[in-house]
């Protein structure tokens, strides 16, 4: 890297707004400088319902990271995420015309155009164009063809698309506080970024982001993303469960949650009674421990059943394949006998895990809740070194169709 360079993730979660400012280093990790935070208004289910009220955490959280790291925010990296983003693999072809047998960086421009020649829904647009693997004249699985002679040019993609106005929507609420959008990054393929090594995208690895609101995960299979998906559930529908099963106000059932509650087979855990204590406008109450952990237990189920549905609907056989197992991040992580669950229900090994290879407060990048964000910055580096600085929007603009200009 020839210069130090700061780049600023931001994730407008279902419960916090969080904001992560990193500086990149030469040796390709990032340093965390700050982290700001402010709990989330205006959010459901990973989308904007109350475009004011949010933009309005999103000025608090962003004058928190400004506070903690003396560094002014001007352009920021944004996570994206909701029920209504949908993805597909699909190839695109290219024929090199009869005066030519090398293989230009144009091609590869070309190759992705005819890979994103689908109808979609009228009222959605592109999001990701994700490059698999290149095919050279029936040559599989080709890392750069550049340079390369052949009449053919193959290409398969992970193409990410989404509803145009939800997006926007996400976008308005940035750009009335005066900042620029450097570009909007899958929520999945940020958390992947920093807790996958390249060994693990190699073997194989089902990354799993359970926040507030929704639950993102993607699958990574020989270095390459192969499947990604949202669902619009996470840890606040285990919470209401609970407030709703044992009626309790939200915030008890979320304290309890966390405190007492366990996602294990209530049948295989120890029972008994947990005392919530008097507080003003609160009675105590004895509460069943077993049926406490039945709640969450049928709920962290169901939403890994679901996710193992849609995997296996869409590619058949494709989580037998995943040597390197399962990866749990975000702020359901903590949730206490996760994981063995998880490996019931896919039948593969599985891991907690936070971001890695990140320098700065520890109490930032351990904690899995912080995934997505510090991904960003990860991305972010990525990204700036392997692009000149212009062609960033210019990026940006053919994957969601010109939906904002970049401010100057």
């Amino acid at each position: 890297m020839a210069r130090e360079q700061i780049f600023v993730g931001l994730e407008i979660g279902t419960t916090k707004i969080c904001v992560i400012v990193a500086e990149g280093r030469n040796d390709g990790t990032i340093n965390i400088l700050g982290v700001g935070e402010t709990p989330s208004r205006g959010v459901r289910k990973g989308e904007i319902v109350d475009l004011s009220t949010v933009s309005d955490c999103v000025r608090e959280a962003l004058l928190d990271a400004e506070d903690k790291t003396n560094v002014e925010i001007g352009n920021v990296w944004v996570a994206i995420t909701g029920s209504h983003l949908r993805s597909f693999n699909n190839r695109g072809t290219f024929i090199l015309p009869e005066d030519r047998d090398e293989i230009v960086d144009e091609d590869l421009q070309t190759v992705e155009i005819n890979a994103k020649e689908v109808a979609l829904p009228s009222a959605n647009s592109f999001l990701h164009t994700i490059i698999q693997s290149y095919h050279v004249d029936g040559n599989e699985n080709i890392l750069s063809p550049v340079g390369m002679a052949g009449s053919r040019l193959e290409a398969d993609f992970h193409i990410i698309h989404g509803v145009k106005t939800r997006i926007q929507n996400t976008l308005r609420c940035i750009e009335c506080l005066k900042l620029g959008i450097e570009d909007v990054v899958l929520s999945s393929l940020a958390s992947a970024l920093v807790v996958l090594t390249q060994q693990q995208k190699d073997l194989g690895a089902l990354v799993i982001d359970m926040g507030g609101g929704t639950t993102d995960y993607l699958i990574y299979l020989d270095g390459a993303v192969r499947h990604s998906g949202v669902l619009a559930l996470g840890g606040d529908h285990i919470t209401n469960d609970i407030s709703i099963g044992l009626r309790l106000p939200i915030a008890r059932a979320e304290v309890l949650k966390i405190q007492e509650g366990s996602a294990a087979d209530p049948d295989q855990v120890e029972g008994g009674t947990i005392t919530l204590k008097n507080d003003p406008g609160f009675h105590g109450c004895e509460i069943d421990r077993k049926a406490l952990n039945t709640i969450i237990h049928h709920r962290v189920r169901e939403i890994f059943e679901l996710i193992r549905n849609d995997v296996e609907a869409g590619h058949d056989g494709m989580l037998s394949m995943l040597g390197a197992g399962v990866m749990i991040t975000g702020g359901c992580a903590r949730l206490r006998d996760i994981a063995p669950v998880a490996e019931e229900i896919f039948d593969l090994p599985v891991q907690l895990t936070r971001a890695k290879e990140v320098g700065g407060s520890t109490q930032t990048f351990e904690n899995p809740q912080f995934s997505t964000a510090i991904g960003l910055t990860k991305y972010a580096m990525a990204v700036s070194d392997n692009q000149p600085e212009e062609s960033l929007m210019q990026r940006f603009a053919q994957g969601l169709g010109g939906l904002f200009k970049r401010r100057s």
